[in-house]
């Protein structure tokens, strides 16, 4: 699976004008899952971010995690995150994974978030959706889990 992690002081999704999703302080997460994609990748995926010490602590260095700062998340797809951008002006979608199995490894990505105590909502799959968010810091991390980290 495939995740950009955006540290936020507040974000939200909209779909045809109706916020469906939103969080205060915390991570705004765009995820896909890729061809190939486990539900044992996507929960070591919300594992790791849960983890993931990008928060600042009290001397101001980056020492806390989603689950010390008691932060809640967004979570977003976006096959986007797909892309191959190696040849044409095109981007190519061919490495994300079937819309069924997306669909599946999403919801059960952002359950396994949840599970580990963090608040958690969401976009709506599939959906046109408007993302707005204030980036903290700015704070921007991109993680692969290992099938779909790009082969040299």
């Amino acid at each position: 699976m495939r995740a950009l992690l955006q540290r936020v002081s507040q974000a939200s999704v909209s779909v045809d004008g109706s916020m469906v999703g939103q969080c205060g302080a915390g991570l705004l997460i765009l995820i896909c899952a890729m061809r190939g994609d486990t539900a044992t990748q996507a929960e070591h995926l919300a594992q790791k971010i849960a983890k993931m010490r990008i928060f600042k602590d009290e001397a101001g260095k980056m020492n806390r995690s989603l689950l010390d700062t008691g932060g809640a998340a967004l979570v977003v797809s976006q096959f986007t995150l797909a892309a191959d951008t190696r040849t044409g002006n095109r981007p190519g979608f061919s490495q994300a994974a079937d819309p069924e199995t997306g669909r599946a490894l999403y919801a059960h990505f952002a359950n396994c978030l949840a599970a580990l105590g963090p608040k958690v909502e969401t976009g709506q799959f599939g959906a046109d959706m408007q993302v707005a968010l204030v980036n903290d810091g700015p704070v921007t991390i991109w993680l692969d889990t290992e099938a779909s980290a790009p082969k040299n």
